[in-house]
């Protein structure tokens, strides 16, 4: 039927590949467009019985062969965004702004009946990130093209397959002591991914049309305590150190000449701010959906990939007096 299709940009990541098993399960058929098709698929096709998912390659400026996708669905949904900027690829304009876009005008010419946008949390506050930036005039490009458009703002997504939680525990494992910037005073409400595509699912499901919802998990913490429950989590003992601004400044620059830094200027900029509800907009609790999965018992479930002796480690996990903290 044509009202349980959906088109999906930005599916083989950790949040596609969920939303894309759960709208299947509940037997919506979905495309999903991908850039490489070869290096995709794979792991794509996996994530839904044959007959259900169906994959294209092209590139995200390809309007042409993109307009063609609009004709048999009712749903757009995108996932699409980019962390940094590489040299001689795209930009944070492209992907976050213009891209969305063409994406809002195609919904309104198809009369969709939803467009689904993912953005982030705290971008009105984080006027000096160009990241930040790209966000909001993606937002509001959407929403003058199509008022229609349901916007959703996720704090950090974390889940076995993140580049959050398995990241940060990779750098902790090897590292005698971890940077601390801003002091790790920066308060977050990180939202697993399973939280984050059942609200996609139920804003489809539902019919709700509320233009921005902030989705933030069950909890608050900051920088420094998400990654004190990792090293208790771990079993590992690391000094967290508070790093000076200048300095924090000079390493984010050597990191950005590595193909996939580990900081960039920009993302120092964001860390200045909390990433919680801003008490604007409505929330996923609002609408009828809290989050009902904690960090630490999630990532319990796979942290023993980083103790020693994984899976076989005779330690449940680690008490907290493990934990060496280096004060301000």
């Amino acid at each position: 039927m044509k009202e349980k299709n959906c088109l999906i940009f930005g599916g083989s990541g950790q949040i596609g590949r969920n939303l894309i098993r759960k709208l299947t399960k509940n037997n919506y058929k979905v495309t999903v467009v991908t850039r490489n098709i070869h290096q995709k698929s794979y792991i794509i096709k996996t994530q839904a019985n044959a007959g259900f998912i169906n994959i294209v390659e092209a590139q995200i400026f390809d309007e042409e062969k993109i307009k063609k996708l609009f004709k048999n669905t009712d749903i757009c949904i995108n996932l699409i965004g980019i962390l940094f900027e590489k040299k001689g690829g795209n930009t944070f304009k492209n992907v976050h702004s213009v891209f969305p876009s063409i994406l809002a005008k195609l919904s309104k010419e198809n009369s969709l009946k939803h467009f689904i946008h993912l953005s982030a949390l705290g971008i009105n506050e984080s006027v000096d990130s160009d990241y930040a930036k790209s966000k909001l005039d993606g937002e509001n490009n959407i929403l003058k093209n199509f008022p229609l458009a349901t916007i959703l703002r996720p704090s950090l997504v974390f889940s076995v397959d993140d580049q959050l939680s398995t990241k940060f525990m990779t750098l902790l494992n090897r590292l005698p002591l971890f940077p601390l910037y801003y002091g790790g005073r920066t308060k977050f409400t990180p939202i697993h991914c399973s939280d984050l595509t059942d609200i996609i699912y139920h804003v489809i499901s539902k019919n709700i049309y509320s233009k921005i919802i902030e989705c933030v998990g069950p909890e608050t913490m900051t920088f420094k305590e998400l990654l004190q429950k990792l090293l208790m989590l771990m079993g590992k003992k690391t000094f967290l150190l508070p790093l000076p601004l200048p300095i924090a400044e000079f390493t984010a620059k050597f990191f950005e000449v590595l193909p996939n830094p580990l900081l960039t200027r920009d993302q120092l900029r964001l860390l200045k701010y909390d990433n919680i509800a801003s008490g604007k907009y409505k929330t996923n609790s609002d609408i009828g959906l809290p989050s009902i999965r904690y960090f630490e018992k999630e990532v319990k479930k796979y942290s023993y990939m980083w103790r020693e002796g994984g899976q076989f480690s005779t330690e449940k996990y680690a008490n907290k007096k493990n934990v060496d903290i280096k004060n301000n």
